[in-house]
């Protein structure tokens, strides 16, 4: 059957990838742009080109993934993050902290979560874990190689001691931060969650789940949360009725589990 329904059906086969926890109307929109682009009549015979093509595969998997990344994204929730959040969990865990940088695209936000905590202990004790649905970007955070947009807001300081210049618009992050942040791929609704985690960062992703969706990883950020420990969100992400989860509202896009 040609239908999107069937689509969906051959997709999380293929993928393990969930398409029914995407709002429909805006993801169908998407796919329906990726397959008239390829010149394909229809959704079977788009399946049939996916298996048979592992470009075209590779560019549907990115296609699924919204990348809208940069440093220091919203700097004044970064400005608490450095002056009261880092320095809680600091206090409560010590400087070995366990940080899970989920659907981190690009890698701009677990490097920026490295430099940020380089300014609380030695830059070789730092470590996040980052993770993403999509290869092809976590390719790019490895690489490590970022435009002059994207660092429109980094502090000054990270981008002279953390980054060279490669040809005119270009920077390159440097190896020393590189290592501290290990790339994994990761199914936000499939894949089981790390736990006792001190700080859970996971923004401008969730807008893009159902409430259903939503509700569940938040659960199961809640659980690999240890007491004490921090869910940061997005600026349009806030959680309605976050108490019925167990999270306590610390500051706007900072949760607290008690």
């Amino acid at each position: 059957m040609n239908t999107y329904e069937s689509f969906k059906a051959d997709i999380l086969k293929m993928t393990e990838i969930d398409l029914n926890a995407y709002k429909e109307k805006q993801m169908k929109r998407r796919i329906d742009s990726l397959i008239a682009k390829h010149g394909v009549d229809g959704y079977d015979n788009f399946v049939r080109l996916l298996r048979s093509n592992h470009d075209v595969f590779e560019e549907f998997v990115n296609y699924l993934t919204i990348n809208v990344s940069e440093f220091y994204r919203n700097p004044n929730q970064w400005v608490i993050l450095e002056n009261d959040i880092l320095p809680q969990l600091i206090k409560q865990s010590g400087k070995d902290l366990k940080i899970w940088s989920a659907a981190c695209s690009t890698g701009d936000e677990p490097y920026s979560l490295i430099m940020l905590l380089s300014k609380f202990m030695p830059l070789e004790k730092t470590h996040v874990l980052a993770t993403d649905i999509d290869n092809q970007v976590i390719e790019k955070a490895k690489a490590g190689l970022y435009n002059e947009k994207s660092l429109a807001g980094l502090p000054e300081t990270f981008k002279k001691s953390f980054f060279s210049k490669v040809g005119e618009r270009n920077y390159a992050i440097s190896p020393e931060v590189k290592k501290r942040v290990t790339f994994q791929q990761h199914n936000l609704l499939k894949d089981s969650y790390p736990t006792g985690l001190d700080m859970i960062v996971c923004r401008n992703v969730m807008i893009y789940f159902t409430e259903e969706a939503k509700e569940e990883i938040y659960q199961k950020f809640y659980q690999a949360l240890k007491p004490g420990g921090i869910l940061f969100v997005g600026s349009t992400e806030q959680i309605i009725n976050s108490s019925r989860i167990g999270f306590q509202s610390k500051y706007s896009f900072f949760y607290e589990k008690k």
